[in-house]
């Protein structure tokens, strides 16, 4: 049997050690989603350009939610505002409806580590979930394909328009074209 693939992308308070998660977004190959914005993460780390390209897009910036807010309004999707252990449980509720998962991103070093950190080490991810996870990046380059593309432009092709890049949701959905685009290429 074949794993799921999820393709996910994150926003975190900078390149460094210390980094926090703002938010993870999340979207499998048959288009169900998951999205949280963190509310425990380092704000003393925000600098200028991640309050105007990353916080100023998010649904509930810092402060403006005091509990968890958890929203499934299409079957299989979910919305979570909250600390990052909330944000675990519904997580793992959310990668609970498939079997097997693998995981893909795009530069995903900060990514997985971020995302294995949510259970406190890599070790502890759900069962369900792969523990190799996979770069878009490497495909673009095994396929010939200047891993440095728009992956927007290479994504949506002609239907490329300005779009709400640094939203992790987006950037996950980004991902997802990418890969299946990538498919179709011979290198």
């Amino acid at each position: 049997m074949s794993k799921t693939k999820i393709f996910f992308d994150t926003e975190f308070t900078g390149l460094h050690q210390g980094t926090t998660l703002i938010s993870l977004g999340a979207i499998s190959e048959c288009g169900k989603t998951f999205y949280a914005e963190f509310t425990d993460y380092a704000i003393t780390q925000v600098d200028d350009w991640l309050k105007e390209n990353v916080i100023a897009k998010l649904n509930h910036p810092k402060g403006d939610v005091s509990d968890c807010i958890v929203t499934e309004d299409r079957p299989n999707d979910m919305l979570v505002y909250g600390t990052t252990k909330e944000i675990k449980i519904y997580l793992e509720k959310w990668l609970s409806q498939f079997e097997e998962v693998e995981m893909w991103s795009d530069c995903l070093s900060y990514d997985w580590v971020l995302f294995s950190q949510i259970w406190g080490h890599a070790f502890n991810i759900p069962k369900n979930v792969y523990y190799i996870p996979f770069d878009i990046c490497t495909v673009f380059k095994m396929k010939a394909i200047d891993p440095d593309v728009s992956r927007e432009k290479f994504g949506c092709g002609e239907v490329y328009h300005e779009m709400p890049k640094h939203n992790a949701l987006w950037d996950a959905r980004v991902i997802k074209m990418c890969y299946e685009k990538l498919n179709d290429v011979r290198p």
